[in-house]
């Protein structure tokens, strides 16, 4: 039987990659041991883990909320991870956009320039 923090972090390692997901299990300790396993099996194995929308829908608006609450700290891992969900750029401009008329321009404008600092990390490799 699967547990609910074995489908996250299946889910966890699937979006994040495992060498992010190694990272952050290495710095684990028992003062956050508790949070970590929250976030295991509330985000990645319930929210993430759900197959009513696809990985690419998720990503974008994973990405549109973290702008939209000012949680720019997130927007780089989460940009990272679009290379496994399938959200391209154009995608994520698009969520973007979407801040800039609901929640703000300076939000989307900030996400954006995250954003295009991540891509070109990624592309040097």
């Amino acid at each position: 039987m699967t547990t609910r923090y074995d489908t996250g972090m299946k889910k966890r390692r699937q979006v994040l990659g495992d060498a992010h997901v190694d990272r952050a299990e290495a710095n684990k300790t028992d003062f956050d041991t508790a949070f970590q396993s929250l976030i295991t099996e509330s985000a990645w194995g319930t929210v993430w883990a759900s197959d009513k929308i696809t990985m690419r829908e998720r990503s974008m608006i994973t990405l549109a909320l973290l702008a939209a609450t000012g949680n720019f700290e997130e927007i780089p891992m989460h940009i990272r991870a679009t290379a496994n969900t399938g959200a391209s750029k154009d995608d994520v401009l698009e969520a973007f956009q979407h801040v800039a008329i609901y929640a703000g321009v300076p939000k989307a404008n900030h996400a954006i320039k995250l954003a295009k600092q991540t891509y070109a990390e990624m592309e040097q490799g």
